[in-house]
C-alpha cells in the first residue's frame, strides 16, 4: 500500500467513526465526559496514511486544537494562503492544531504531543497550564467530515507570543474584539468561540 502514495505522505492517528459515535454523531462541542473520548482514542486509535484518510469518512483524524489564553485575552491567528490544508487557507483561527503523526508519537500521550505542536507553530517563552475544554465535531463541511478535535485551553503566564510555520500572523484580543473576525473564522473556531463566549457570559 505504501508505494501508492507520494514520499511526503505520513501515517496519522485516526479512529473509526462508528467507535467515536456509537450512539450517533453530534454537532458542536461536547464538554461532558471528555476523558471518555481521550480513553477511546488511546484504545481504538490507529495509524493510517493521511492521503487515504482525507476522503474516507469512515474514519476521523484526531486533531488536538489548542486555544492560548492570557488573562482575559485569547490568541487569534490567520492561516497562510499556501497552508497545506487548502480548504482552510487565509481563514482566521483561535486554535492551533495539527495531525498526530506516527513518527511524532514516541510516547502515547496526547498532552505531551500538544505541547510539542504548540512550540512548533508559535514562538512563546513563557509557561502554561493545559485544561480540557471538550471535543469538537462538525460534519457540515468536507474538512469536518474527516476530522475531530480535542479542544485544549492553554493558560499562559505571558502575552509574548507570535506565529511561525503555516500561520500568517496572530494577535492577543479579548473575546469582544475577536467578534469582528467571526465570519472569517474556520468552522471549528466559530464553535469553540461560541463555547468560550457562553462560559464568559455565565460568569458575569
Amino acid at each position: 500500500m505504501q508505494k501508492n502514495y507520494e514520499k511526503k505522505d505520513e501515517r496519522i492517528l485516526v479512529v473509526k467513526r462508528d467507535r467515536l459515535f456509537a450512539n450517533g454523531a453530534w454537532h458542536g462541542i461536547h464538554v461532558g465526559d471528555t476523558q471518555k473520548y481521550v480513553s477511546l482514542i488511546d484504545g481504538a486509535g490507529e495509524f493510517q496514511w493521511r492521503s487515504a484518510m482525507e476522503t474516507d469518512t469512515q474514519y476521523k483524524q484526531i486533531i488536538p486544537y489548542l486555544v492560548f489564553a492570557y488573562e482575559d485575552k485569547i490568541f487569534i491567528m490567520q492561516r497562510r494562503s499556501d497552508s497545506s490544508e487548502q480548504r482552510l487557507r487565509n481563514k482566521m483561527s483561535i486554535g492551533i492544531g495539527g495531525h498526530m503523526r506516527q513518527e511524532d508519537m514516541q510516547e502515547k500521550d496526547i498532552f505531551a504531543w500538544a505541547r510539542r505542536e504548540f512550540h512548533e507553530e508559535v514562538a512563546y517563552n513563557g509557561s502554561f497550564k493545559i485544561e480540557t475544554i471538550g471535543i469538537v465535531n462538525d460534519d457540515t463541511n468536507d474538512v469536518g467530515k474527516v476530522h475531530i478535535g480535542l479542544v485544549l485551553l492553554l493558560r499562559g503566564d505571558s502575552s509574548e507570543i507570535s506565529v511561525k510555520s503555516e500561520l500568517k500572523h496572530g494577535q492577543m484580543l479579548s473575546l469582544s474584539e475577536c467578534e469582528q473576525y467571526y465570519d472569517q473564522m474556520e468552522g471549528w473556531s466559530q464553535l469553540v468561540f461560541d463555547s468560550l463566549r457562553t462560559k464568559l457570559q455565565s460568569k458575569s
